[in-house]
């Protein structure tokens, strides 16, 4: 359990990584636009994210 637990930790630092890395400009331009958002767009966009990783976990599950 702890190694799933780990290797998926791995696997999201390794995909939140790639932004900064490989389009450092446009990954600002991202942060910038999403700060001028208000809370309540933020927290769907968080919503729809937790809903697609569920699905996404639920369908590739065991």
């Amino acid at each position: 359990m702890l190694t799933s637990v780990l290797m998926g930790l791995g696997l999201l630092l390794l995909f939140e990584g790639l932004g900064p890395l490989l389009a450092p400009k446009a990954w600002q331009q991202m942060l910038r636009l999403m700060s001028d958002q208000p809370p309540e767009q933020l927290r769907r966009i968080g919503g729809c994210l937790v809903v697609a990783g569920a699905v996404i976990h639920w369908a590739l599950g065991p």
